[in-house]
């Protein structure tokens, strides 16, 4: 063999192990951090591994303002990318702003997905004008976290440890006190300094009542809303003045100060279920603690909660190929029927196959508050209201100033509407 032919056939032999280039790459964004974006790189890498065919190349972003005001940029001139995490409380808004397309039933078809295979609630939320444009994958909910040690020889604790007791308002605040007397510095902890924190207990103990923030019809605390948003305010004031919860805690003093052992309670986002199992795993944490759906006290069973849902933006004037349109539904019915490894990060699969299996039902303390995807209450349908929007601006410019004393409750809730009702005119 000449010195030619054994470099050509070296040559060929090279390329011919060479990986298959992909047929199609599909560009990401998300704005997951912490363990939701250990757990999102984790899914990504192996969706590639188990698809040569398709490959996700992932790019994170900033959460809240600076992620949607970048989809906004993007799908304006057509740089966006092929998918992307999005919130369903951003939706309304994402209507208004014409920054996401319609996933027709030919595209839940490819990706090998139902409706009905999804809670009726994320499904409303995902729905706008009876046509679907996300796909719900989670849904996330403020829960009611609690540490044992603080309820122990108390009517909340039962023989095996576990929360009970809590079925109103007085008994809770009964809990608190309990709690309090027995040392806790701040017995409900959560982010009394924060807009995300104060809107999502506020929301909560207005729908516990049946109020609605913003009405079908685009009306600020409609009815007796009012009433009943004064009186969610005065419930926060209450907590305050009894020394009961801390003091304009920013997110992660208010996180601190359950995880060091000093509040008995912590309202806050199921995401933060792995911070729990972390510090128990490594020996860090002091006490035994449970995570529950947040009890009626107001005398129905309803929660503030969101979903991470998979959206496909507009792409200026630009417009997706068949083939690549296939491959993204391929990506979204992959993360959906493998999302019990996304539940891990504390949340509730959208996805009923994976939410109702019996793996999902083992997961701990998720099954345990799991019922709260019957009872979640999603932000009002209003292009003013979800994730980084006006809501969220009033909570801490106007709600957080009442729970700390600087103006009545009634005052603070009238500004509240009008500041909102004048955003929506």
């Amino acid at each position: 063999m000449t010195k030619l032919k054994a470099l050509l056939l070296a040559s060929m032999t090279a390329m011919a192990v060479l990986p298959a280039q992909a047929a199609e790459t599909i560009t990401w964004w998300d704005f997951f951090t912490g363990g939701d974006g250990v757990r999102m790189k984790a899914l990504i890498n192996d969706f590639n591994k188990e698809h040569p065919d398709i490959q996700i190349q992932a790019t994170s972003l900033e959460w809240g303002v600076p992620f949607y005001t970048k989809v906004r940029t993007a799908a304006a001139v057509g740089e966006g990318p092929d998918m992307m995490s999005y919130h369903l409380s951003r939706l309304p808004l994402a209507m208004n702003e014409k920054v996401l397309t319609e996933v027709t039933p030919a595209d839940m078809e490819a990706a090998g997905l139902a409706s009905g295979d999804f809670f009726d609630t994320v499904l409303k939320a995902a729905t706008q004008d009876n046509k679907l444009y996300a796909v719900p994958f989670d849904i996330h909910s403020l829960v009611l976290y609690y540490n044992k040690s603080y309820l122990q020889g108390t009517e909340f604790l039962d023989a095996q440890g576990n929360l009970t007791g809590i079925t109103d308002l007085a008994s809770f605040e009964r809990a608190l006190q309990a709690a309090k007397d027995k040392g806790s510095a701040a017995p409900v902890t959560y982010a009394t300094g924060d807009d995300g924190g104060v809107y999502r207990v506020f929301y909560t103990l207005l729908a516990q009542q049946g109020g609605q923030l913003i009405s079908d019809s685009n009306e600020v605390l409609p009815g007796d809303s009012e009433a009943k948003a004064v009186k969610a305010v005065e419930i926060m004031t209450k907590w305050h003045e009894n020394g009961w919860q801390p003091e304009q805690a920013l997110y992660p003093a208010s996180v601190a100060l359950f995880t060091s052992g000093q509040s008995a309670f912590s309202l806050n986002g199921v995401w933060e279920v792995p911070t729990m199992k972390d510090l128990a795993a490594s020996g860090k944490l002091g006490f035994e603690w449970g995570a529950v759906q947040v009890p009626a006290l107001m005398g129905q069973k309803a929660t503030w909660a969101d979903s991470h849902a998979f959206a496909l933006p507009v792409q200026g004037d630009r417009t997706m190929t068949p083939e690549k349109r296939k491959a993204v539904m391929t990506v979204i019915g992959w993360m959906e029927k493998n999302s019990v490894r996304w539940a891990e990060a504390g949340h509730i699969p959208a996805y009923k196959p994976v939410a109702e299996s019996v793996e999902f039902k083992q997961m701990q303390p998720n099954a345990t508050y799991a019922s709260l995807a019957e009872t979640a209450v999603f932000d009002p349908n209003s292009r003013i209201a979800g994730v980084a929007s006006p809501v969220y601006d009033a909570a801490i410019n106007i709600i957080s100033p009442a729970i700390h004393g600087y103006m009545p409750a009634a005052e603070a809730v009238a500004q509240m509407k009008s500041d909102l009702q004048g955003l929506l005119n």
